[in-house]
C-alpha cells in the first residue's frame, strides 16, 4: 500500500490540531493502527484531552512545544518522541515560531468517539 502526502487532505481533529492521516483503517488496509502528521500553528494548543483506548507515541518533526502528559510538563522539539498511555491526559503547545509538526502514531487507530475533551479554565 503507498499513498501521496499531496493526496491526503487535513481536517481539524476534536484536540484543535491540523491532522493527515497517512495511514488509517477507514481509508487504507491497515487494520490495527493510524499514523498522521498533526500540525499545531505558533501560539496555539491543543485541547487538553485523553484516549480511553488509543496508546499514542508523538514523534516531532519540526518546531518546538511545550508538552503535557498527566502531571508532567516538558519542553519537546525536533527528533524527541512521547509515549502517551491510555486514559492519560495531555496536550500540546507551540512555544516557537514555526509550525509544530509531529507524527501521531495510535494503537488501535485514532477513532473521534475515543477521544475525550477534558475542561480547565485555560485548557490545562
Amino acid at each position: 500500500m503507498f499513498t501521496r502526502y499531496a493526496d491526503i487532505p487535513p481536517y481539524q481533529s476534536l484536540d484543535g490540531s491540523q491532522i493527515r492521516e497517512l495511514m488509517h483503517p477507514d481509508e487504507h488496509p491497515v487494520q490495527r493502527q493510524s499514523l498522521a502528521e498533526a500540525t499545531v500553528q505558533p501560539g496555539e494548543a491543543t485541547l487538553l484531552h485523553r484516549h480511553r483506548a488509543a496508546e499514542e507515541i508523538y514523534h516531532f518533526l519540526a518546531g518546538r512545544g511545550l508538552m503535557i502528559l498527566g502531571d508532567e510538563c516538558f519542553d519537546v522539539g525536533v527528533g524527541d518522541t512521547v509515549l502517551i498511555p491510555p486514559g492519560t491526559p495531555h496536550r500540546v503547545a507551540n512555544s516557537g515560531a514555526e509550525p509544530l509538526r509531529f507524527l501521531c502514531a495510535c494503537s488501535p487507530s485514532y477513532r473521534h468517539e475515543d477521544t475525550e475533551l477534558l475542561s480547565g479554565a485555560d485548557g490545562q
